[in-house]
């Protein structure tokens, strides 16, 4: 079946070509910008102050997500270093999101199931969320939705996974590429990539530590749902996870009779709790570097509190081109 010409196909060039700059950058609108004129007071992406963003999610002993918290009750650590908080979002703020999704061969018999999963996740997320679409088997394709970058339309999104048959090989890596040079289009502060796949990769031209480097130097906490086979052949759920685990997210693996848009609906709700903080680095020198960072919260009559964050970030990164695919 060929692409459709709703579809924008990609050929991302390999990591190495791309310099990641300001991790994230936030400010506030000068005076007489077109963001003070139009009443918005939110900090937007720009380039002048550096902050390194956070996605935090916090859950209580039974695993609930702990809402109403403060900024007095986070602290955050750099290197083992306090920082202060510059920045606070809540729980509930609206989001960009791209969804990378797997058309290869194997997802045949998938493809209908993780359109409807997309459909639920659209209706439970935030109204003024902005999301787009990735299809990718050996090749890459982002949705343009009708001329539109992002979409909120539930129908959208779904005619986008469907759009493309599922054939050929799994160009993952150059995927997940694709999908943080998208998110850069979008608006919010808040981002991430939920990548649906039941394969490794066998055929990108970037390489899983390139991709790793993407994901150290963007602020967006990336999900996953692993559809893996019986047989396991080509699949590697190890990338899944890492990734995952160093942005902030979860990788889920349902069984082979669980439902997709189950799993979707909990990544929903997770991005839904989450809160944002953002704190100034406290040195540009060594920007390539990879710094770890801590989140820690402490809220009288709580009880204990689980956290889950980045593990750290690079202010800027650039991948070798000569790194291997296999994931550490």
């Amino acid at each position: 079946m060929a692409r459709s010409p709703m579809l924008h196909q990609v050929t991302t060039a390999p990591a190495a070509a791309f310099v990641f700059l300001a991790f994230l950058i936030f400010s506030c609108p000068t005076e007489g910008s077109p963001q003070q004129q139009a009443g918005n007071s939110k900090p937007v992406l720009s380039s002048r102050t550096d902050l390194v963003a956070l996605p935090v999610s916090v859950t209580d002993g039974h695993g609930d997500f702990v809402a109403g918290l403060k900024m007095e009750n986070f602290r955050v650590l750099e290197d083992g270093k306090p920082e202060g908080i510059e920045f606070f979002e809540q729980e509930n703020t609206p989001l960009t999101v791209g969804l990378i999704v797997d058309h290869s061969g194997s997802m045949a018999p998938k493809i209908r199931d993780v359109a409807a999963a997309v459909v639920a996740f659209a209706h439970s997320s935030n109204p003024d969320d902005e999301m787009f679409v990735v299809d990718f088997d050996d090749s890459v394709s982002v949705e343009l939705l009708h001329g539109k970058p992002f979409t909120s339309d539930p129908e959208e999104l779904s005619g986008a996974v469907t759009a493309v048959s599922a054939r050929g090989q799994t160009a993952l890596y150059d995927a997940i590429a694709e999908g943080f040079l998208h998110l850069e289009l979008g608006r919010w502060n808040k981002r991430a990539l939920v990548i649906v796949s039941d394969g490794g990769d066998n055929i990108s031209r970037n390489t899983f530590n390139q991709v790793l480097a993407m994901a150290r130097s963007s602020h967006a906490v990336i999900y996953a749902i692993g559809l893996l086979s019986e047989s396991g052949q080509e699949e590697n759920p190890g990338v899944l996870r890492r990734l995952c685990r160093d942005t902030g997210g979860v990788a889920f693996f349902p069984a082979k009779d669980a439902s997709i848009e189950a799993t979707m609906n909990q990544i929903a709700r997770d991005l839904r709790g989450q809160y944002m903080l953002g704190y100034v680095p406290p040195s540009k020198a060594d920007a390539a570097v990879f710094h770890k960072v801590e989140v820690k919260v402490s809220a009288s009559g709580r009880g204990a509190l689980h956290v889950r964050s980045r593990t750290g970030y690079t202010i800027a990164a650039r991948a070798s081109a000569g790194e291997g695919r296999s994931a550490p």
